[in-house]
This record gives C-alpha cells, structure tokens and sequence, in this order.
C-alpha cells in the first residue's frame, strides 16, 4: 500500500524504526496493516494510481418539450 504522510512529527520521531518522513513524502514499503493504521488515523492518505474523479457539469434550465 502506497501511503502519503500528512502530518509533520517533531524532530526525534520514528515511523517503524526509521525517521518520521517529511509532511508530503511518499512510502511504499511499510507493512499494509502499519499503513492501513496511518491512513485510518487521518496521519497519511492511500495514494492509487487513478486519476481524480471529474466532477459532471449540472445541467441547469428548464425543459426543451
């Protein structure tokens, strides 16, 4: 599971025996279960490969018939 950190941590902190990484970075190699729980706790965000979903136009106006 990719994973992007949100939340900065002070200096001194660790994330499964390494350095906390910096607010933005990117990790995939962190087990799913350590990931899942960072995600779940709002500390990071899934990272996938899909684009962001485009969001539709509302049609406004009233009937044509």
């Amino acid at each position: 599971m990719r994973i992007r950190i949100l939340v900065s941590q002070p200096p001194g902190a660790v994330l499964y025996g390494r350095p906390w990484p910096t607010e933005g970075s990117e990790i995939d190699d962190l087990p799913t279960t350590v990931a899942a729980h960072l995600v779940a706790s709002g500390v990071a965000e899934e990272v996938t490969e899909a684009p962001p979903a485009r969001r539709r136009k509302s049609r406004r106006g009233g009937d044509d018939g």
